[in-house]
């Protein structure tokens, strides 16, 4: 039978009258190298703007949230509105010298690094505070599941200074003894689940985790982070499906810090929603918070996990803050994103930002600041001369039948050959 259809042969479209090629849209960045710096294109809102509901608000009342953006302090350092944590001058204080030891010990990792003293690293710059206030307004049965640059949470639970350069060194003295990747920390005591390169999988994990406290009536509700870049993959997503149908104890939150490795947020969807606006699909609330501020990041946190533990369900937030330095010590950021483009950050740097709150409330000055940087300075330095007695990368290492060790609960017989092998 002959066809009633003709088929073009021609690789040329064939358009029909009035309608338009089909065109696939590219998300660009704003500026690249060599252009003018700005970010007009994310909104904001003012210092004490947005009302803080009760926990106990049904999601269908607060679906505006994602669209704003809660803060505390305001440009003269002041914490206003109905976010304000009312924390006092000592826990602030701790808040800020959590802080200020992160960025010390970073700048000085970073250049034991360029010294060849080990293999990789990145730095927290510009997102001290989210780490830090997450760290201080959680409890010690909690456990958070932490994306990179969250060493601020160790900083403000006082995890030795010389474990942790013993494991970016890799050396005999290495609390994870070398199964880690530097900066891959894991401290299960300190309520610090085992970092990974594969980021997405944390989501499901916390989940997973918060699912078991729930299900055997304990009391630690968990905390997921993961950045902006990961959002686009599906266990983010397959792991909010989980947190809402089964009201999981857990806080979800997105770091949105402008830049995966060197792909900008709008690859992720940042042109068409805010990250919080991921949370009206699976009806939870979501949050935009400024992640430079360290009231607010403790407010939103505080409220997340007031919800969870009175079995309210999870919480996605969004946190708003730049990553200052590059991706790791294997990223130059100058080749995709203008020199200058931290100078342009319109929420500024979350350290001086409670400073000056500190000394807007009378309780700090630059004297004492000055002192407790060069305290915290030594305390960073004597850290990093101790584990360079013990050795720096190549120059000391775990024992070698370490690697047989913690594999799987019972010997496998393979382990076992292997470690025979090895004359172990």
């Amino acid at each position: 039978m002959r066809s009633r259809y003709k088929y073009a042969v021609s690789n040329a479209p064939v358009l029909r009258p009035n309608r338009l090629p089909l065109r696939l849209h590219i998300p660009e960045p704003v500026a690249r190298p060599g252009e003018a710096a700005h970010f007009g294109n994310l909104a904001l809102a003012e210092a004490g703007a947005v009302a803080r509901p009760d926990i106990d608000t049904v999601e269908a009342d607060v679906r505006h949230l994602p669209y704003t953006l809660i803060r505390v302090l305001d440009d003269d350092g002041h914490a206003v509105g109905p976010w304000a944590p009312g924390l006092d001058a000592e826990q602030l204080i701790a808040g800020l010298a959590a802080m200020l030891r992160t960025r010390i010990f970073d700048d000085r990792l970073f250049r034991a690094h360029r010294q060849g003293k080990t293999s990789f690293y990145m730095k927290c710059t510009g997102e001290e505070a989210i780490a830090v206030a997450q760290s201080m307004a959680l409890g010690r049965n909690d456990m958070c599941f932490p994306t990179y640059r969250m060493l601020g949470w160790l900083m403000a639970r006082d995890y030795p200074l010389d474990a942790l350069v013993n494991q970016i060194f890799s050396n005999a003295a290495d609390p994870l003894a070398g199964r880690q990747l530097p900066i891959l920390y894991s401290a299960r005591d300190y309520g610090f689940y085992s970092l990974s390169g594969n980021l997405g999988s944390r989501f499901g994990h916390a989940v997973g985790w918060a699912m078991a406290s729930a299900y055997r009536g304990d009391e630690g509700i968990a905390l997921g982070m993961v950045g902006d870049g990961t959002t686009a993959e599906g266990d983010f997503h397959e792991a909010l499906t989980f947190a809402a149908v089964y009201r999981a104890p857990v806080i979800l939150c997105v770091t949105n810090n402008q830049w995966a490795i060197s792909s900008f947020t709008g690859i992720a969807g940042a042109e068409t929603a805010t990250f919080a606006a991921k949370a009206l699909a699976y009806g939870i609330p979501g949050l935009r918070v400024d992640g430079n501020d360290f009231l607010a990041v403790w407010a939103a946190t505080q409220w997340a996990a007031e919800r969870a533990r009175a079995n309210l369900g999870s919480t996605l937030i969004e946190f708003v803050t730049y990553r200052v330095a590059g991706h790791s010590t294997s990223d130059d950021p100058t080749q995709y994103r203008p020199k200058d483009e931290a100078d342009h950050w319109p929420l500024g740097d979350p350290v001086d930002r409670l400073k000056a709150h500190l000394i807007a409330i009378g309780v700090w000055d630059e004297e004492r600041h000055a002192a407790l940087t060069k305290q915290l300075d030594d305390e960073v330095k004597a850290a990093v001369k101790a584990a360079e007695a013990v050795g720096t990368l190549g120059a000391s290492k775990p024992p070698v039948g370490e690697m047989f060790e913690c594999v799987f609960k019972d010997a496998d017989w393979r382990i076992d050959e292997q470690r025979t092998e090895l004359g172990l």
